[in-house]
Formats: C-alpha cells, structure tokens, sequence
C-alpha cells in the first residue's frame, strides 16, 4: 500500500556540472515526486506530470557518457526524454502512453532522470521490481 505522504527524491548533483544546468534553471529544489496518482519531474524552468498509471515501469542504467546524460535533451535512439545532472546513474520511466512533449518535436514514452536516491525512486514506481 502506497504512503499518502508524496515521495521526493531530489536530482544528484555534481558541482562540475553546474555551468552546464545552471543556466536552465536547475537547482537542488528539483528532482520527481510521486504522489498517490502522480509522478511530477521537474528541472529548472521545465516539468512533466503524468498520471502513476501511465507508468509501465523503471531500471536504473549508467554510467553514461557526460555528453549524452547531463542537460535537458532528447535520446538519440528515440523520443525519450532527459532531465541530467550526473552521467554517473539514473532511472528511466517508461510511459504506457506518450506524454505531452516537453522539447522536439514529438511526445515522449520514457523519461531519464538523474536522481540521488535512484532505488528508492525505483521502488515508489508501479511496474517496476522494487515497487510496493
């Protein structure tokens, strides 16, 4: 049974980086939160909010290469989203269905974030192994 207090796990942050996402408005207030229905991910000056049971699942991946985990892009390989602070670790959400695009051109089915607590995030997630 899920907690009726939300959960928040802020993003890991990683002091070499800073000239890299201050400038897009991230500060330690950011990171996900889940509520009883809802996931919010926010870094800086953007947000993604969807419903918990639009959430098909998570795994933790990394390290990656800074170049491609730190900042706010989009995947290479698809239109999966990044919300980066550190290429060290993460958690990417996998969306049943799209949610509203946030950059490009197309909707997103998975989120990568780069928080401090990747497996306690992991676990708040329904459809992941370490869920509730």
């Amino acid at each position: 049974m899920r907690s009726t207090t939300p959960a928040q796990f802020p993003l890991a942050l990683e002091s070499r980086f800073r000239p890299i996402i201050t400038p897009l408005g991230v500060t330690g207030n950011d990171g996900v939160t889940v509520t009883d229905d809802e996931l919010i991910a926010t870094y800086g000056w953007v947000s993604l909010r969807t419903p918990l049971e639009n959430i098909r699942g998570g795994s933790i991946s990394g390290p990656h290469r800074w170049y491609t985990a730190v900042g706010l892009r989009l995947s290479f390989s698809d239109d999966g989203l990044t919300f980066g602070t550190t290429p060290t670790r993460g958690v990417c959400i996998e969306f049943i269905e799209r949610v509203p695009r946030v950059i490009g051109s197309r909707d997103h089915s998975a989120l990568w974030v780069s928080v401090a607590d990747c497996e306690g995030l992991l676990a708040a997630l329904p459809g992941s192994s370490l869920s509730n």
